[in-house]
C-alpha cells in the first residue's frame, strides 16, 4: 500500500479534510486537519480517523497508523 492510497482512503471517510500522509508501506504517519474534529477528545478523532482505514488493517494490506488529528484552529495554532 502507498501513503497516498492511505491518504485517499482518509479524504473519502472524511470528505473536507486536509491529509498528509508518510510511510513505508505497511507503517504510516497521517496528519488529519478537519472541522469534523471540533468538539471531539483525541481518542474521538482517532477512533473516526481508523474508521476509514479498518477494513485495510483488518485485511493486514495496513499494519500500522500513527496519527496526528487536529480542528483547523489547532493546526492554525501550531
Amino acid at each position: 500500500m502507498e501513503p497516498q492510497n492511505v491518504q485517499a482512503l482518509i479524504e473519502s471517510g472524511l470528505p473536507g479534510a486536509q491529509v498528509q500522509v508518510t510511510g513505508d508501506g505497511r507503517h504510516f504517519e497521517a496528519v488529519v486537519v478537519s472541522e469534523a474534529f471540533a468538539g471531539k477528545s483525541l481518542l474521538q478523532k482517532h477512533r473516526m480517523v481508523m474508521a476509514t482505514v479498518n477494513d485495510r488493517i483488518a485485511s493486514d494490506e495496513l499494519h500500522a497508523l500513527s496519527i496526528k488529528a487536529f480542528t483547523p484552529e489547532e493546526w492554525e495554532a501550531r
